[in-house]
């Protein structure tokens, strides 16, 4: 599977990388570092798999989320955020994101989430 990774943050994406590519099925394709590049690289690259940072430059991540629902319709999108309210979860619904996830989980329910949402089935833990 191929990931395209959106975060303002590099050591969160390197990290994020790691944790990733620790499964050998998945393999971040692309990364992006904000939510304009996060469009323009799904766009281009055509990702299995869209995870978007929330709180970025020129473009948030709900906002990035619904462009990329429209260049590419049938990729799923998780949001992997420090943000933890159920105004950010239903506005993440309202935007047709796959999933939604707080940072402050545990990895083991990072990559829970991605596994629901690469089989398209919904999670949302905040």
């Amino acid at each position: 599977m191929r990931i395209l990774l959106a975060d303002d943050h590099e050591a969160v994406r390197k990290g994020l990388r790691a944790l990733l590519e620790s499964r050998r099925e998945w393999r971040i394709c692309g990364e992006a570092e904000d939510g304009q590049d996060a469009v323009e690289k799904a766009e281009q690259l055509k990702p299995d798999l869209v995870i978007l940072d929330l709180s970025m430059p020129k473009l948030s991540g709900f906002g990035a989320a619904r462009r990329i629902r429209e260049c590419c319709p049938g990729v799923p999108i998780l949001i992997y955020s420090m943000h933890r309210s159920r105004a950010f979860l239903e506005e993440a619904r309202r935007v047709g994101v796959t999933g939604y996830v707080s940072k402050s989980e545990n990895s083991s329910t990072f990559l829970d989430a991605v596994d629901a949402v690469q089989h398209h089935q919904p999670f949302f833990a905040a």
